[in-house]
């Protein structure tokens, strides 16, 4: 017996919703059903970057600096003139 990929759900849309839907699916030849796994796909890809996992590294550690904020694009260039003449 094959397993399901995908899982079914049932949702309430109001007639216009249903109506647009349909009209669109049809004119992108795709089902319904592909047509609001793209559209959650979307969606969840729009959401605010605060919601954005890697975010949750961020301020981990202490630099110690005061204005590592502000003054970043300086401190990575030092960073990359004292690793250069390293070498």
């Amino acid at each position: 017996m094959p397993t399901l990929t995908k899982r079914p759900i049932q949702i309430y849309l109001e007639q216009e919703q249903d109506r647009a839907l349909r009209a669109l699916a049809e004119k992108l030849g795709l089902s319904i059903a592909e047509l609001v796994r793209r559209s959650i796909d979307h969606y969840l890809a729009e959401l605010p970057v605060e919601e954005d996992p890697a975010l949750s590294i961020v301020g981990l550690g202490h630099s110690g600096v005061g204005d590592l904020a502000a003054e970043h694009d300086r401190y990575i260039a030092i960073f990359q003139r004292e690793r250069t003449a390293e070498r």
